[in-house]
């Protein structure tokens, strides 16, 4: 949300959703702002390269990666930033 707040520009709505995926469960944040571009999708993960302290992101996936959640940024860039995070079977209740 910090995120949308800082690099989304005129964003009116941020969603929660979560979903299935097959037998795993999708959780996504998505907004209405300025989206990503395609040749940053996974550049925003890398260390130091973000437009503020270069860690959110980065230190998200990290830890998310411990659990063996994934987060990717799916979003169509111009529509608005959609981050998809995928928890695999057995990994919930």
């Amino acid at each position: 949300m910090d995120d949308a707040a800082r690099h989304g520009g005129k964003f009116t709505t941020i969603r929660f959703s979560l979903g299935e995926c097959g037998n795993d469960r999708l959780i996504v944040c998505e907004d209405d702002g300025n989206g990503i571009p395609a040749e940053e999708k996974e550049k925003i993960f890398e260390r130091g390269l973000g437009k503020n302290t270069g860690m959110g992101l980065f230190l998200a996936r990290e830890i998310l990666s411990i659990t063996g959640i994934t987060i990717t940024e799916t979003g169509e860039p111009g529509k608005g930033a959609r981050f998809a995070m995928t928890v695999l079977k057995g990994m919930y209740r």
